[in-house]
């Protein structure tokens, strides 16, 4: 993929009050949900079996550093490698979401079309490894095989939720779908469009967006 040329533009917002209103409201919200934070990670071994509560994943970060994210485990472990360290089929944690794959459980599906299992991102967020609103951070094994690990999209912190995540390209399910919405996030960060995405993405799970 060709290198892009882009200028970001500097707001008073970006610079001095994004990072502050992304600590306070995902403190906020981490007190808020902490019920939810003990059914769910008590839940978690007994509908889903071995295999921890907490999934950690390398993605692409601020300026195309990796980082590790955080998310409650939502699928099944997958028992072939487990069991087989020798196993050579395709791993499933590099390429992008399959509706047919086998750790699929309802339960996990749930966890995920109610974005619950996005909840632990809020750590994230406030170590600053993510913003609440911004590119949403891609694997960096797909940016790698892709060719976007070094694209403008990484000017910004990656977010909880973003531009591509409310509009009607999420259901193509390719992040190279979404390039050209996270460039004009990039461009444009400003307070009243976090504040329309974080309400968007506040909704999906009644408008059955979510996955």
């Amino acid at each position: 993929m060709a290198p892009v040329l882009l200028v970001p533009r500097v707001t008073a917002y970006s610079r001095w009050v994004k990072r502050p209103l992304d600590v306070t409201l995902a403190l906020a919200v981490l007190v808020l949900s902490a019920p939810v934070w003990i059914v769910v990670a008590l839940s978690i071994p007994v509908m889903l079996g071995p295999g921890g509560i907490i999934y950690r994943q390398e993605r692409v970060g601020r300026h195309g550093e990796p980082f590790t994210i955080y998310k409650f485990r939502s699928m099944l472990q997958d028992r072939r490698q487990a069991s087989n360290p020798r196993y050579i089929g395709p791993e499933r944690r590099s390429t992008h979401k399959s509706s047919d794959d086998p750790r699929h459980t309802p339960y996990g599906r749930f966890l995920r079309a109610t974005s619950i299992d996005e909840l632990p991102q809020l750590l994230n967020i406030i170590r600053g490894d993510m913003s609440l609103v911004g590119p949403r951070p891609e694997l960096v094994s797909v940016a790698r095989r892709d060719g976007f690990a070094s694209h403008p999209r990484h000017l910004t912190r990656p977010g909880l939720t973003g531009m591509f995540q409310v509009s009607p390209l999420r259901s193509q399910n390719r992040i190279s779908a979404g390039l050209h919405l996270d460039l004009q996030y990039v461009v444009h960060i400003r307070f009243v469009h976090d504040l329309k995405i974080l309400v968007k993405t506040a909704l999906i799970p009644f408008t059955r967006r979510g996955s």
